[in-house]
């Protein structure tokens, strides 16, 4: 295991002896969590986007243009303020 001198900022660590309080583990257990977690997520958007480039996009609009055009299923609608290219929706 390595040693690593790691400077937070007072407020962060104010957050961090909180959370590891209410956790009832110690304050590195916490961060070697949240940077093990943070690892994982960045690992998992990596791999979308290298997928997402070898993406045929004549196919996948090929099967979208299959897709029926008929309203949402009730509790399935858009909010009034958003679109299919709304938040999320790139």
């Amino acid at each position: 295991m390595t040693a690593y001198p790691l400077r937070v900022p007072d407020h962060i660590m104010d957050q961090a002896r909180d959370a590891a309080t209410e956790d009832k583990v110690s304050i590195n257990q916490l961060m070697v969590s949240f940077i093990s977690e943070g690892l994982g997520h960045r690992r998992g958007l990596k791999m979308m986007r290298e997928r997402a480039e070898r993406a045929d996009m004549g196919a996948v609009m090929a099967i979208l243009e299959k897709v029926p055009d008929v309203p949402a299923e009730p509790g399935d609608e858009l909010p009034d303020n958003e679109t299919s290219t709304g938040p999320g929706m790139r």
